[in-house]
């Protein structure tokens, strides 16, 4: 099953996919959660009654090409990104192949939906693409051994992890390159996890700027796959139902092209993860702003 996130006159509603057209879950099931995370929330017992639900419901269908779609998760409680994940990118950034993932965490200030433009801010102009797969926690876990990690896993998304690279290398930690206000592109859905390999293993994952492929490769090349990235981080911390996890970018990243390859306002790009779907945004310019203090 798919589920987005769209834009209506009174807010965000919660959709189904269903070929190329989009079911609006509240008004075809009144009583269903209003939000992603609620649907998550309520359990996979629901969620399959949910689906028996729209299947014999009469609501009215939008056409998804006209639908404004926004980051399937708006609220997660926490977006926990892995660096380094795939062997060949490691290495082209000039980095050992770690023993342990690189860690960070990303704000919801940095993160647009679909089709919203990824911004180049005023400060820099190397803006760099990094295709993701995030993997959507669907159960409170906290010290999940690797054999049951898969059980918590409601879904997947893909993710357009947009790093501003001379931020990012002026400390050891990369907070600062990855968390610029609108350059993390997520979506355009979840896709539940009975709708992929287990693990999400197996996945062409790819990036292409303007038409030319730039990222491609698999999700079995990644260190710590998915099941093994939970563990590692229920080891830490308690995951939450609706968390997002971004498991890292393959060989290909714009910095380690020569020369550098940047993404630049009138660009598009495109993220797209088999079996999960293609996430497209155009690139701008950020608006010139005069200082505000509240």
């Amino acid at each position: 099953m798919r589920y987005l996130s769209f834009e209506a006159d009174d807010g965000l509603r919660l959709g189904a996919v269903v070929d190329d057209q989009v079911i609006d879950i509240g008004a075809a099931v009144p009583d269903a959660p209003a939000s992603m995370k609620d649907l998550i929330r309520a359990g996979s017992e629901f969620e399959s009654g949910l689906r028996a639900r729209l299947a014999e419901a009469a609501a009215p269908r939008l056409p998804l090409s006209q639908c404004r779609l926004a980051p399937p998760i708006a609220d997660a409680s926490k977006f926990i990104c892995l660096g380094l994940n795939y062997a060949d990118h490691a290495k082209e950034g000039g980095f050992a192949l770690p023993e342990y993932p690189a860690l960070f965490l990303r704000a919801p200030s940095s993160l647009i939906g679909p089709g919203q433009p990824m911004l180049v801010p005023s400060c820099s102009e190397r803006l760099d693409y990094e295709a993701e797969l995030v993997i959507v926690i669907g159960k409170r876990c906290r010290h999940v051994s690797e054999d049951a990690a898969l059980d918590v896993v409601f879904g997947y998304t893909a993710f357009n992890d947009g790093s501003i690279r001379d931020y990012q290398r002026r400390t050891a930690q990369w907070t600062a390159g990855k968390n610029f206000d609108a350059t993390g592109a997520l979506g355009p859905w979840i896709v539940t996890a009975d709708a992929v390999p287990p693990g999400a293993s197996g996945l062409g994952i790819r990036t292409r700027l303007n038409g030319r492929t730039m990222q491609d490769s698999t999700t079995d090349r990644m260190i710590f796959p998915v099941a093994r990235t939970i563990a590692i981080l229920s080891e830490i911390m308690t995951l939450e139902p609706g968390d997002l996890i971004a498991t890292g970018t393959p060989e290909g990243v714009g910095h380690a092209r020569t020369p550098p390859v940047w993404m630049r306002p009138g660009d598009e790009v495109t993220v797209e993860i088999d079996r999960i779907g293609a996430l497209t945004n155009p690139v701008a310019a950020e608006a010139p702003a005069a200082q505000a203090v509240a």
